[in-house]
């Protein structure tokens, strides 16, 4: 299961989160300033309205389920990371697989099997031994239902059979020689738990469930609040803390206010403008971590089921590639990141984030087009779009007119649309602008009846998820957008077997050419415009608590990552020993000690915009 957004709701999350913290001018004595800390200084008072060992998070994120076989969005995804182990865990470090569920692996016959060995005296919540037989139950209810397959199933399609010669041992026989881990990113359940659900991919799994990691679902509201609880039987060790809870806020304003009065410990996606007013407040730390998002504005380029059957109500102009690319030409990317992201991320080439050097298309590959206007008309112009007395192109007898959604409630969205609009105009494309709420988006999206959106995706270290999603395999089966989970409704049979190709690829450079010509290839097609790879930018308040671990180890984010370490190993502020001020010490658990913030002059902050650093996965 990756860490994502599907479709629309990537937007509000993808302005950034990340972590970090404030400390005591005495600990921070001679102590280095991470990237992207700032240093507090001014007034707010903690609250008093929880108790000292739940940290309370803001959220506005959807919930699709918590089914961890059908569940995308971003939210439920990121919570089902904290209650289900994988067969192998991705890496606090840098994303690598490291030990989960397994304590070690082996590929042989070229990576045709892999053979995984668990830890031992595993358990599930409920006292119940975690064996082989759990997560073959896993793995082949994927194979068997493709129901059961939406979330994860691209991940296994090339598993053949699976077997398990004793309760420790699983392999999984393949069909070719495979690169990635089979193991990572798929959240193995409880056999005796799941094999009694009559419908288990219909099943909600919000209440009591069973899991194996640190944090238990214990109870979830709709649009309110979900609690998970702590695993005090965690095999790394019981977290710190009791709960997290997540309380809903209908925008991210509200989700500030609540920070500065106390009511809630911690926001992501804030917007640059909010993370910057937040610096020097007593009490609340920010950080800028480097992300592992891309947002991109989506276009309906005719969407097709699995079987061809078109279906939505998309403009048939955005069906011309040309038409496209001409759009991509008038967009200024490089001003979006500046205007509207405060310059807190890196352009984006993309779906692959810059954070990812081995993956990512470089920013001078051959196919980038830099923002031109004149070529963006011409392209148009040769494309049979001629303009009319008002400005705007028609053809055949029709103006060039395209629909926009927009979340009422994300002011960046706005403020990109704001900068969209008019430069669409100057080269002939109208934009009608719907502004309306996200669950409008996002059912309307679902169901193909749009024309542009603005979307974005969280990625894993490894890009075969994201390059998975974009393949014809991963289309709708039905005509409402169900059964399938694509990107953005492309695909292109070549660009499918290249996906067959890198996927099997056990040799890294060769695996590496694949990938970036498959990215040449979307990016040509134009099926979206990436805007960005946004830092995260979060807050929280470091008066009550501290010691969140960041993901990764080096410049890396605490929400929102691809595995469970931010919140793992955080505590109470009020279990440090007073600092010689008697404040108390707060930092980030960044290289396995806490690090320390000098503060000269009132704010230490170091902007973080690298193309070449590892990111989390």
């Amino acid at each position: 299961m990756r860490t994502r957004h599907r479709k629309h709701l990537v937007r509000a999350l993808c302005v950034a989160a990340a972590a970090a913290m404030v400390v005591a001018p005495a600990a921070a004595a001679n102590a280095a300033a991470p990237t992207g800390i700032h240093a507090a200084g001014s007034s707010a008072q903690p609250s008093d309205k929880s108790d000292a060992k739940t940290l309370r998070v803001a959220t506005s994120g959807f919930v699709d389920s918590f089914n961890p076989f059908t569940s995308i969005y971003l939210l439920p995804t990121n919570i089902l990371r904290y209650t289900y182990e994988f067969l192998v865990q991705n890496s606090q470090e840098d994303g690598s697989p490291t030990k989960g569920l397994a304590e070690k692996w082996e590929p042989s016959d070229g990576g045709k099997v892999w053979t995984f060995t668990l830890q031992d005296g595993l358990k599930w919540s409920d006292g119940k031994p975690i064996t082989s037989a759990d997560v073959a139950y896993t793995y082949q209810a994927m194979l068997d239902d493709p129901a059961m397959g939406v979330a994860n199933g691209g991940l296994l399609s090339n598993v053949d059979s699976i077997e398990t010669p004793d309760e420790k041992t699983v392999v999984l026989n393949m069909k070719k020689p495979q690169a990635p881990n089979p193991g990572v990113e798929i959240p193995v359940v409880p056999k005796h738990v799941w094999e009694k659900i009559d419908k288990p991919a219909e099943y909600a799994n919000d209440k009591d469930v069973v899991g194996s990691g640190p944090f238990l679902l214990e109870s979830y509201k709709a649009n309110q609040s979900i609690v998970l609880k702590a695993n005090k039987d965690f095999w790394r060790g019981a977290p710190k803390i009791d709960r997290i809870q997540y309380i809903y806020y209908t925008n991210s304003d509200a989700q500030v206010q609540a920070l500065r009065s106390g009511d809630v410990d911690m926001v992501t996606g804030l917007t640059a403008t909010q993370f910057e007013a937040l610096d020097g407040v007593k009490g609340i730390a920010t950080h800028s971590g480097q992300g592992r998002r891309y947002s991109a504005i989506s276009f309906n380029v005719g969407l097709k089921t699995r079987d061809g059957q078109a279906y939505g109500n998309g403009s048939p102009a955005l069906q011309d590639e040309a038409v496209r690319q001409a759009i991509r030409l008038g967009t200024d990317t490089d001003t979006l990141l500046d205007k509207v992201l405060g310059g807190y991320g890196e352009p984006a080439t993309s779906f692959i984030p810059a954070s990812y050097p081995k993956w990512t298309l470089p920013a001078d590959d051959k196919v980038i087009m830099k923002f031109d206007p004149e070529a963006a008309k011409q392209k148009l112009e040769e494309a049979g779009w001629k303009a009319g007395a008002d400005g705007i192109r028609e053809k055949d007898g029709k103006k060039l007119e395209l629909r926009l959604y927009v979340d009422s409630t994300s002011a960046t969205e706005q403020a990109e649309a704001e900068f969209f609009v008019p430069w669409m105009k100057d080269i002939g494309v109208a934009i009608k602008v719907e502004s309306t709420d996200t669950d409008t988006i996002t059912a309307e999206t679902t169901k193909g009846n749009y024309d542009m959106y603005f979307s974005g995706w969280s990625q894993g270290a490894d890009p075969d998820y994201q390059l998975g999603i974009n393949t014809c395999a991963n289309m709708p089966t039905a005509t409402d957008g169900s059964g399938g989970t694509s990107q953005d409704g492309w695909c292109d049979p070549e660009f499918d077997k290249l996906y067959q190709e890198q996927h099997t690829e056990l040799d890294q450079s060769k695996r590496e050419a694949i990938v970036r010509k498959m990215l040449e290839m979307n990016y040509t097609a134009t099926p979206q415009i990436a805007t960005w790879y946004a830092n995260s930018l979060e807050a929280y308040r470091s008066d009550r608590f501290t010691d969140f671990s960041l993901m990764p180890k080096k410049d890396g984010i605490i929400a929102n990552q691809s595995g469970y370490w931010g919140y793992l190993t955080v505590r109470p502020a009020s279990d440090d020993t007073a600092a010689t001020d008697g404040g108390p010490n707060v930092g980030l658990i960044v290289t396995g000690v806490v690090i320390a913030v000098l503060v000269i002059g009132g704010i230490v902050f170091v902007a973080m915009r690298r193309h070449n650093s590892a990111d989390i996965e």
